[in-house]
C-alpha cells in the first residue's frame, strides 16, 4: 500500500473552507443592497498544503427597494448602474456561486461548506440575508458557523486589518485594487492558506 494522501475532509472536521467576500451599499445586511459576490475554493495537495484552485466572482443587481449609501459606493468604486457589471438577480448569483462550492464539497468527501472570511460575520450575515430573501435552498454554506481570518491573523502575525495581516505574511498586497469582492477574497484566501500552511509547519498537523 501507498502513503495515505492528506484529504481536505480530514483537516477541518467535514468541512470545506471556501473564502467570501462580499461588496455591499451599507453595513446592514437586512436592508443594505448585495452588489457583489466572490469566493474562492480552497484545495489541499499531496503535502496537506493548502492552496487556491478556484475563483468564482459575480456582480449582484440590488433588491427591490434596497438601500445604498453612496459613501460606500466611494470606497468600492461600484458603478450600480452601468450595463457593463452584467448584475444578476440575488437568486441566480447565489446559484452561480452555489454550484461549484456543491460540486467541489461532494469530490472532496466534505459535509457541508464553511465561509472563511475577513471578519467573516459580515460575509455570513448578508449571505444568510440573501439566501432568505430568496428563498433558495441549496446553499452549501454552514449557516452560523464560519473562520474569521483577522482573528487568525491576530493569533499569526500581531495584525488584523486585512492589508497589513496579508503584508505580515509576506504577501503582495495593492492598494489600488482593494474594495473589490474578487481581490479582497483572493488575498483573503492567500492569506488563510498562508496561516495554515505555517501551523502545519510549525506543529506537524
Amino acid at each position: 500500500m501507498g502513503p495515505i494522501m492528506p484529504r481536505i475532509a480530514d483537516r477541518f472536521r467535514g468541512f470545506l473552507p471556501v473564502v467570501v467576500d462580499v461588496e455591499t451599499g451599507g453595513f446592514n445586511a437586512e436592508t443594505d443592497a448585495l452588489l457583489e459576490i466572490a469566493a474562492c475554493i480552497i484545495r489541499m495537495d499531496d503535502f496537506g498544503r493548502l492552496f487556491i484552485a478556484e475563483t468564482i466572482a459575480v456582480n449582484v443587481a440590488p433588491f427591490d427597494g434596497a438601500n445604498i449609501d453612496p459613501k460606500s459606493l466611494e470606497i468600492t468604486g461600484i458603478q450600480v448602474d452601468n450595463p457593463l457589471r452584467n448584475a444578476l438577480p440575488e437568486a441566480d448569483a447565489l446559484r452561480q456561486v452555489s454550484q461549484p462550492v456543491r460540486r467541489e464539497v461532494r469530490a472532496t468527501g466534505c459535509q457541508r461548506a464553511i465561509l472563511v472570511g475577513h471578519n467573516s460575520f459580515f460575509d455570513l450575515s448578508f449571505l444568510n440575508a440573501t439566501i432568505e430573501r430568496t428563498q433558495y435552498k441549496r446553499s452549501p454554506f454552514h449557516p452560523f458557523s464560519s473562520f474569521d481570518t483577522a482573528t487568525l491573523a491576530g493569533l499569526a502575525f500581531g495584525q488584523t486589518v486585512l492589508s497589513r495581516a496579508v503584508q505580515a505574511a509576506g504577501l503582495d498586497w495593492n492598494e489600488s485594487e482593494a474594495h473589490s469582492a474578487i481581490y479582497d477574497t483572493q488575498k483573503t484566501a492567500e492569506l488563510f492558506c498562508a496561516i495554515v500552511n505555517r501551523w502545519k509547519i510549525l506543529t506537524g498537523f
